[in-house]
């Protein structure tokens, strides 16, 4: 009941800034029970892996690979999320997943991908060197 459409995805050299957006949308009902949202992102050849993950409060949470230079944020808890990608190496290429989760267990364990039950399309993001 719950679509998520991601956005700000490009082509950006190794060093630079990129941002990135998702929108919830759905019933009002659907879109309260949200609890935590987070961005994944999945490499050609690669299972998908989780990147950050904000829950109800703000808390957020990060893969080591982008600690420090990703920064995830959320409007009113629900309803939009954001990822803003400092430092770009050209690891970080992928498609990048905005995920939704109404699993009340995921308040206490954001990073698990299992616990996320809305799922966005994807937006591609280069990186080059």
């Amino acid at each position: 009941q719950v679509q998520l459409v991601e956005s700000g995805g490009g082509s950006v050299q190794a060093g630079g800034s990129l941002s990135l957006s998702c929108a919830a949308s759905g019933s009002t009902y659907s879109l309260y029970y949200i609890y935590s949202m987070g961005w994944f992102r999945q490499s050609p050849g690669k299972e998908r892996e989780i990147v950050a993950a904000v829950v109800p409060g703000g808390t957020a949470s990060y893969a080591d690979s982008v600690k420090g230079r990703f920064t995830i944020s959320r409007d009113n808890d629900r309803n939009t999320l954001s990822l803003r990608m400092n430092s770009l190496k050209p690891e970080d290429t992928a498609i990048y997943y905005c995920a939704a989760s109404s699993a009340v267990l995921s308040v206490r364990s954001p990073l698990s991908s299992g616990l996320y039950n809305y799922w966005g399309q994807g937006t591609q993001v280069t990186v080059s060197s």
